[in-house]
């Protein structure tokens, strides 16, 4: 019977050291290039450099190591799946294990964070909340540590348990996350139903038939984000005014790659314009076409949301904010499709008499005339 080849201490020990290297800095052997040979020598350096510094730190003893027999030790680790059979030019990293200590808790914040408003991601947050407590427990003080919170609030139950136990259940799209995330992952049609209808009364209880490509929440709900079947038209549903109508229409996708192209699409209209309506199916299309020119529009603010204002540096793509020499105001200018206006116009309002809208006189006079409305009804009171 012929000796194994890890059989001699030093060879199983330096196969140990590779692997515990992995494990403790996952990442290492990262390349910037994959087309250069010179990369994957300096990504075989940076390994049985760190192969050293690991060895150094458990007091251990590492022989001569050459890059021939780091590659030796690799086709090993592939033999027994404890490597995938692919090329790691952006640093090698055990299974999932791919984050370092910081990462991981850096990660593990941001899926805190999100969790607070999504009842599958809480789950998972408690899984790995479980299994890493025991791993170091001086560790996982600080991994847990809220370092990053949001405080964006739900308006709306999102967990059907939590619905039941205040009884406040409403039988909506939620009761179906697991299978509506699997649909956009694959890009499956399915058919949803509209329980409510705020702006459209008319529409409710109407029945969509679309791909979903994406949940967003945004300040106080969790959206979807969908596309229609029949004609392309993209739109934002919140999810609570969805009903628990959940069929699917084929079994067979249209694929990943499609869903990123029409989110693509979905995130281009949403940055040209201000909230979430995307606009009619015809205003829609024309706007993908670039036959609607965008409107100009300028607000001029006032002390005290004036300096509130200029601190937005990053409120729209296309502003620009002009102030006062004797810094008595500001005009806000940014360009806007038709569609935004209202919306624009709601976060206007926020301000109160801290604002005036100076172009287009439509959108002026729509202004003028909710401060005319809010006037008279302190008058009648």
């Amino acid at each position: 019977m012929n000796p194994h080849t890890y059989s001699e201490t030093h060879s199983f020990v330096r196969l140990m050291i590779l692997i515990a290297t992995f494990l403790r800095y996952p990442g290492v052997g990262a390349t910037h290039s994959i087309n250069s040979s010179d990369n994957h020598k300096d990504a075989m350096q940076s390994v049985l450099i760190q192969m050293q510094q690991m060895a150094k730190d458990l007091n251990v003893v590492l022989p001569n190591y050459s890059v021939h027999t780091l590659r030796k030790d690799l086709r090993t680790l592939r033999q027994y799946g404890i490597l995938d059979q692919r090329m790691y030019r952006w640093g090698y990293y055990l299974g999932t294990g791919a984050f370092t200590p910081i990462e991981l808790s850096m990660a593990l914040q941001a899926l805190a964070t999100q969790a607070q408003a999504d009842v599958a991601l809480k789950q998972v947050y408690e899984t790995l909340e479980r299994r890493l407590r025991g791993w170091n427990l001086e560790l996982a003080g600080q991994l847990f540590y809220p370092v990053r919170t949001q405080l964006h609030r739900s308006i709306i139950y999102t967990d059907p348990a939590e619905m039941m136990q205040h009884g406040h259940y409403r039988h909506t799209l939620l009761d179906h996350l697991e299978a509506l995330q699997s649909s956009i992952l694959q890009g499956l049609p399915i058919e949803l139903c509209q329980r409510s209808n705020p702006y459209q009364p008319e529409a409710t209880g109407q029945c969509l038939q679309v791909y979903p490509l994406q949940l967003i929440y945004v300040d106080i709900a969790w959206y979807l984000l969908h596309e229609q079947v029949e004609n392309g038209h993209l739109n934002i549903s919140r999810l609570d005014r969805l009903s628990d109508h959940y069929q699917l229409l084929n079994p067979q996708g249209r694929g990943v790659e499609s869903q990123f192209q029409s989110l693509e699409i979905a995130h281009q209209l949403l940055t040209s314009g201000w909230g979430l309506y995307l606009g009619s199916v015809e205003v829609q299309r024309q706007e993908r076409l670039g036959n609607l020119a965008p409107i100009s529009v300028v607000v001029r603010f006032f002390p005290p949301a004036l300096n509130f204002v200029l601190e937005g540096e990053r409120r729209h793509p296309t502003q620009k904010i002009h102030r006062d020499k004797q810094g008595r105001y500001a005009d806000y200018h940014v360009t806007l499709p038709e569609r935004s206006l209202p919306e624009f116009l709601h976060w206007v309002n926020r301000f109160m008499g801290s604002a005036q809208v100076r172009s287009p006189e439509r959108l002026k006079q729509l202004h003028q005339e909710a401060a005319m409305k809010l006037i008279q009804r302190y008058e009648n009171e």
